[in-house]
């Protein structure tokens, strides 16, 4: 069998790339790979057999005492234990390639070279900026952030771009200053796949050769959303709780628009954002963390779904599982957001953090006959049958595998098109 090892931070679903990488590879298995796992030991993981490889829990958000602040800084740099352990499961699990996902600050990309010197074709789904910004996310406390791309990356020291603190923002300073000196990423890493072309742009934007991108959108598998067409009274969003996903935008503008509104998720910012919608005495429901059923029938009992990002947003799985659940969607016209949306067709667009802007779109919304929204959401679940299917993404990915040199499993070979 042909042996898939996929590498992620975290082994059980906490946000939208934990499910990717878990999907995948259950996809990949259906297809006749034999899958192994290398990851961070986490009280909600998933069971594996491979979690005996994996490396210690790091939260960054937990108290720990000086020393073990002084080691978890060196880990994010250079992480010995996890290229030791990784050693070890390779030994056991001898991959014929391997699919990364997230690694920074816990495995680090002291990973990467042992594929090398193994022969190991390496290929990395980038799900956020990292790669290219020290902090991931291309924006700092002043809005969408490029300093780094002809300066220092010590901007990030500058500006405190990693959790607002000196002491974080110098450690990945150091860590984005050694990997860009040694060429950690370019080196070895076989080929980048990136969900959205917005992504693909931006890398060659910072000196990436092109050649070295994939684009292949994110998928549902729409068979497993029970869509709701029928709209109901209130603008949704799901997902965490923080200020770059445009949410206090989101509040005052449903304010404005006299709409209800209900944010189901957890983070961060919760009590701030809790507190401007008391302050305001908007109508704000905050449903808490939600998932499976209670979280699709919140989503099927909205009109529409929002989501208001101040940030460079790849292909978000929100807009993707809404639109599935047959919600037509408004987004900001911000990184990959507009790639998902067909405006007026699926939902609509408006300009990244202006409040009267959408305002004003769910003004229009609310008052749009029950009858118009229904076309709509019966064309956004079209749109992601066709365009954000799962068989789609499985040839996309097979494709690419066998282009990096993969012998596949005669079961995923079977009517292949090997894309040049």
């Amino acid at each position: 069998m042909t042996r898939l090892l996929n590498v992620n931070n975290y082994h059980y679903r906490r946000g939208g790339s934990e499910v990717v990488y878990l999907e995948h590879a259950l996809m990949m298995e259906g297809r006749g790979f034999e899958c192994g796992y290398f990851s961070m030991q986490h009280p909600r993981n998933e069971p594996t057999p491979w979690s005996r490889y994996f490396i210690d829990e790091i939260e960054f958000g937990h108290e720990y005492s000086l020393t073990e602040k002084l080691a978890m800084a060196g880990k994010v740099v250079w992480s010995f234990e996890a290229r030791a352990k990784l050693a070890r499961l390779l030994d056991a699990f001898p991959a014929d390639i391997v699919h990364l996902h997230c690694i920074y600050h816990h495995h680090s990309p002291a990973i990467l070279s042992l594929f090398s010197e193994r022969g190991i074709p390496a290929v990395m789904t980038a799900h956020d900026l990292k790669i290219a910004c020290p902090n991931y996310k291309m924006r700092t406390h002043d809005g969408p952030c490029e300093r780094c791309r002809d300066g220092s990356v010590w901007n990030v020291v500058r500006h405190r771009c990693v959790q607002n603190s000196l002491a974080a923002s110098a450690v990945v300073a150091v860590e984005s200053g050694l990997h860009r000196a040694l060429g950690t990423w370019r080196r070895h890493l076989a080929a980048i796949v990136c969900p959205s072309q917005f992504f693909v742009d931006k890398f060659v934007e910072w000196g990436w050769p092109r050649d070295r991108f994939v684009h292949v959108p994110n998928w549902v598998d729409a068979e497993h959303f029970e869509p709701g067409f029928e709209p109901g009274g209130y603008a949704f969003y799901f997902g965490r709780l923080v200020l770059d996903k445009g949410l206090a935008t989101l509040i005052r503008a449903a304010h404005a628009a006299a709409l209800p509104v209900k944010l189901a998720g957890t983070g961060p910012d919760e009590a701030a954002l809790r507190a401007l919608a008391a302050g305001l005495g908007a109508d704000v429901e905050f449903l808490g963390y939600r998932s499976g059923v209670t979280l699709h029938d919140a989503v099927r009992g909205a009109r529409c779904v929002v989501l208001a990002s101040e940030l460079y947003e790849n292909a978000p799985m929100m807009l993707l599982e809404a639109m599935a659940l047959g919600k037509p969607v408004v987004g900001a016209r911000i990184g990959g957001i507009p790639e998902v949306i067909d405006e007026d067709g699926t939902g609509w667009l408006f300009d990244s953090g202006s409040v009267e802007a959408l305002a004003e779109r769910l003004a229009a919304v609310k008052a749009m006959p029950d009858a118009s929204l229904v076309v709509m959401g019966r064309a956004a679940r079209a749109h992601v049958e066709q365009h954000f299917s799962r068989s789609r993404y499985l040839q996309a990915m097979l494709d690419l595998y066998a282009h990096v040199g993969v012998r596949l499993p005669i079961t995923a070979a079977a009517g292949l098109r090997v894309t040049e």
